[in-house]
C-alpha cells in the first residue's frame, strides 16, 4: 500500500542518515578526496618550478612570482564561505563539477597570457577558485561517510597532497624543458579536468547537506507514537525551514575552541607555505641544477606520503583522540623548529636533510588540521566552520609568501625567510596549546558535568579534556528507572525532544 511504501522510504532514508557507513562507497569517496586534496595543495607549490622562466619573460622579481601561488592559495581559502553557501544550496557534486571546469579553464587561459597581471587573474584567481570549489565539498563528503574511521580517512585523503607534489614537481620541470612554461600550463590544465571525475562519484549520503541534516531524526520521530505528535511535527517543520535558510552559520564563533583554532591557523599560515614555495628558487640560486632543485619538492612529498597516514592512525588512538589539539600543537612546533634550525643550510645535502624533516612535520600538520576542526564544531557545523576558517587563512596566505619574497628582493638573503616562517609557526603552536589549556580546557573541566550534559559544544570540542563527550553520552544511556518513567509519562513535546536528543547523541557525540 502507499502508506507502507512511504513508511519504507522514510525508514531507508532514516537508516541512511542515522550514521556514516565507515566503508562501502566511502572508499570511492576517499579516493576522490585523495585526488582533489592532491591537486588543491600540491598544485600551488608545483607551479613554482616555472617561476624562473616567468621572471625572465616578464621581467619581474621573486615577490611578483610568489604572488601567483599566494593568490591561488588565497582563493582556495578565501572562497570557503562561497563554497559553503553553494554546497548548502546545490549539494557537493554540482559544485565540484563546476570547480573542475574552472580550474582547468584557468590554467589553459594562463598559457596565453602576455603579462604578469593576466597570469594573476587566470592561474591565480580562476584556477584557485576552481580548486576551492573542489576541495571543501570533498572534505564535507568525506566527513559524512566516515565517523569511527575518520582520523584514518582524513590521514589517507591528506596524503594526496604529498603524492601529487612528488609527481607534479618533476613533471612540471620536464614539461618546462620540452614545451616551455606555456605548453606546461596547457597540459596542467588538462590534468585538472580529473577533478570533474572526482566530483561525479560524490554520491550524496541519505539526506545530508543543504540544511537537511535534521530531516532524518524528524522522520524517525514522526514514525514513533507520541501524544503530542502533531505539535512536534509542526515544530520540526518550522525548525527544518529555519535550517534551510541558514546557508552560512556564524554561530560557530560562540565556540571558544573554534576561536582559538582560527587564531592559531591564521598565524600558522603566515609561515607554513613560505619554505616550499621559495625552496626551488633558493636552490637554483645556490647553483643546484634545475632537475635536482625540483626534486627537493619531491623529497618533501615522498616523506609526507608516509607521515600523513601514520599521523592519522596515531590520532585515532583512544588515548590520543581526546587530546588531538595538543598533538596538533606538537606538530606545529616540530615544523617551526625545522625551519629555524635549517636556516643556514646552503648546500644540496643540507637542503635534502631539511626536506626530510619538513616533510614529516608538514605531513603531521596536514593530517591533523581538519580532524581538529571537525572535532571542535561537529559534523553538522563543519561546512560553515571550514568556510570561515579558510576565509581567515586567505588573508594570512596573501601576507606570508609575498612578504618573504620581498625580504629576498630587499636583502638578497634567504636565511631571513626561514627564521620568519619558523617563528610564526612556533608562535601558532604556543597560542594553540596555551589557549587550549588555559582558556578552554580548564574552564570546561571546572564546570559541573551535569550542567553541560546537553551541550554539543563541550562534547564536540577536543580543545577541552575530551572526556565529557563519552561521559555525557554514557550518562544519557544509564539514566535511573524513575527518570525513564518520568520521560515516558511526560508531555508529548518534551518526550519528542528528549527522544530526539537520545537519537542524535550516539552519532554526533561519540566521536568528538
Amino acid at each position: 500500500p502507499p502508506g507502507g511504501r512511504a513508511m519504507g522510504a522514510r525508514g531507508r532514508r532514516a537508516a541512511a542518515a542515522a550514521g556514516p557507513p565507515d566503508g562501502g562507497w566511502g572508499w570511492v569517496v576517499l579516493l576522490s578526496c585523495f585526488v582533489v586534496t592532491g591537486f588543491s595543495y600540491a598544485f600551488p607549490k608545483a607551479v613554482s618550478v616555472y617561476f624562473k622562466e616567468l621572471m625572465k619573460d616578464f621581467g619581474v622579481g621573486y615577490s611578483d612570482t610568489a604572488w601567483i601561488s599566494s593568490i591561488m592559495l588565497a582563493m582556495l581559502y578565501g572562497t570557503g564561505p562561497v563554497s559553503s553557501i553553494l554546497v548548502n544550496r546545490f549539494g557537493c557534486r554540482p559544485v565540484m563539477l563546476l570547480g573542475g571546469l574552472l580550474a582547468s579553464a584557468g590554467m589553459v587561459a594562463a598559457s596565453f597570457t602576455t603579462n604578469i597581471i593576466q597570469l594573476y587573474l587566470s592561474a591565480g584567481v580562476l584556477t584557485g577558485l576552481g580548486l576551492a570549489l573542489n576541495f571543501q565539498p570533498s572534505l564535507i563528503m568525506l566527513g559524512s561517510y566516515f565517523d569511527k574511521r575518520r582520523p584514518l580517512a582524513n590521514g589517507l585523503a591528506a596524503a594526496g597532497s604529498p603524492v601529487f607534489l612528488t609527481a607534479l614537481s618533476p613533471l612540471g620541470q620536464v614539461l618546462l624543458d620540452r614545451y616551455g612554461w606555456r605548453g606546461g600550463f596547457l597540459i596542467m590544465g588538462g590534468l585538472l579536468l580529473n577533478c570533474c571525475t572526482c566530483g561525479a562519484v560524490m554520491r550524496p549520503l541519505g539526506c545530508r547537506g543543504g540544511g537537511r541534516e535534521g530531516a532524518a531524526p524528524q522522520e524517525l520521530k514522526e514514525m514513533l507514537p507520541s501524544k503530542g505528535g502533531a505539535e512536534g511535527g509542526r515544530a520540526g517543520k518550522r525548525s527544518d525551514r529555519k535550517s534551510r535558510r541558514k546557508l552560512l552559520d556564524f554561530s560557530v564563533f560562540r565556540n571558544r575552541g573554534f576561536v582559538v583554532y582560527a587564531v592559531a591557523k591564521f598565524v600558522t599560515v603566515l609561515g607554513l607555505f613560505v619554505p616550499p614555495i621559495l625552496l626551488v628558487n633558493y636552490a637554483k640560486d645556490q647553483g643546484v641544477p634545475d632537475r635536482e632543485a625540483a626534486f627537493l619538492l619531491s623529497i618533501i612529498g615522498f616523506i609526507d606520503i608516509f607521515a600523513r597516514p601514520t599521523c592519522g592512525v596515531i590520532a585515532g588512538l583512544r588515548w590520543v583522540r581526546p587530546r588531538v589539539a595538543y598533538f596538533f600543537s606538537l606538530a606545529l612546533l616540530f615544523n617551526g623548529l625545522t625551519d629555524v634550525c635549517s636556516a643556514r643550510a646552503t648546500d644540496y645535502r643540507g637542503l635534502v636533510v631539511f626536506c626530510v624533516f619538513f616533510g614529516v612535520s608538514y605531513g603531521m600538520v596536514g593530517a591533523l588540521q581538519f580532524e581538529v576542526l571537525m572535532g571542535i564544531v561537529g559534523s553538522s557545523a563543519f561546512p560553515s566552520a571550514l568556510g570561515l576558517v579558510l576565509l581567515i587563512e586567505a588573508v594570512a596566505v596573501l601576507i606570508g609568501p609575498p612578504s618573504a619574497g620581498r625580504l629576498v628582493d630587499a636583502f638578497n638573503n634567504y636565511e631571513l625567510i626561514f627564521y620568519m616562517a619558523g617563528g610564526e609557526v612556533i608562535a601558532a603552536a604556543v597560542i594553540l596549546s596555551v589557549a587550549s589549556y588555559c582558556c578552554v580546557g580548564r574552564g570546561q573541566r571546572s564546570r559541573d558535568p551535569a550542567k553541560g550534559a546537553g551541550t554539543d559544544r563541550e562534547a564536540d570540542s577536543p580543545l577541552a579534556d575530551g572526556n565529557n563527550a563519552h561521559r555525557n553520552h554514557s550518562s544519557s544511556e544509564l539514566a535511573p528507572p524513575s527518570r525513564q518513567e518520568d520521560l515516558a509519562q511526560g508531555g508529548g513535546a518534551l518526550r519528542e525532544e528528549e527522544m530526539g536528543l537520545n537519537m542524535e547523541c550516539p552519532v554526533q557525540r561519540e566521536s568528538f
